[in-house]
């Protein structure tokens, strides 16, 4: 694994030829979440059982939180407390809420993206885009707005949000196949706003791989399973079935 710099993003690309990303074979770039390192999905790259040839890019967000020496990272900021007690109150933010920030963290992921075409150089439409929770939503959001050609998307743990912004976009991202998780006890991200976005994607013409399950906002290891199979099938490129490990 190496560290690089790309959309002025710290960035960790693992996988490929040599493990620090060589080769030509697909890529996948996945984000974490809220107050995560910018290592946190790294043990990823080994556990989705993909051709030797697929590389990884994991991002680094680009706010420190303050906290845990610098690794603590966002995309953009969370008043977690104020979510907390909206929470006990028994009320959920609006789907409509686009949080601030987010066009700052969206332009650091289409520079990323870009870089990723330029330097790694995949097989055309050969990049799966995905994160977890708040990297998730970033995923989302970018994928409807990027001209990028993109072969799937993973959101694990996400949600709804920038609803009125989304709607007129979904369009053109139909046929993109979509992996989602969620589980049924999440505390941080209510299952039924992750669930009624699915319907949302479904109806829009966005396939979608729903894997539900027991526990609360993590990414459990049957998800990794399902998430494993996933992109091998959307990243497939003839003759690389041999190559997986």
């Amino acid at each position: 694994m190496k560290l690089v710099s790309m959309g002025d993003l710290a960035v960790r690309i693992a996988g490929g030829t040599d493990g620090d990303g060589g080769g030509r074979g697909p890529v996948v770039v996945l984000m974490h979440g809220f107050g995560a390192p910018g290592d946190d999905l790294v043990p990823l790259a080994g556990a989705f059982e993909q051709p030797a040839a697929t590389r990884f890019v994991f991002p680094a967000a680009p706010l420190d939180l303050g906290f845990d020496g610098g690794a603590a990272r966002a995309w953009w900021w969370i008043d977690l407390p104020e979510r907390s007690r909206l929470r006990a109150l028994g009320q959920k933010p609006s789907i409509d809420e686009v949080p601030r920030g987010l066009d700052v963290a969206r332009a650091h992921v289409e520079a990323l993206l870009d870089e990723v075409a330029r330097t790694l150089q995949p097989p055309p439409g050969k990049i799966a885009l995905g994160g977890f929770s708040q990297g998730a939503m970033l995923a989302l959001d970018v994928a409807l707005r990027s001209a990028h050609p993109l072969a799937g998307l993973v959101l694990f743990s996400g949600t709804h949000m920038a609803a009125r912004e989304w709607a007129p976009l979904f369009e053109r991202r139909r046929g993109l196949p979509v992996l989602m998780s969620h589980g049924s006890a999440d505390e941080i991200l209510p299952f039924d706003v992750s669930d009624a976005l699915r319907s949302t994607l479904t109806a829009a013409g966005i396939p979608v791989e729903w894997v539900p399950f027991r526990g609360g906002h993590g990414i459990p290891p049957q998800v990794v399973a399902q998430a494993g199979k996933f992109l091998r099938r959307v990243l497939s490129v003839a003759g690389d079935d041999a190559g997986a490990r």
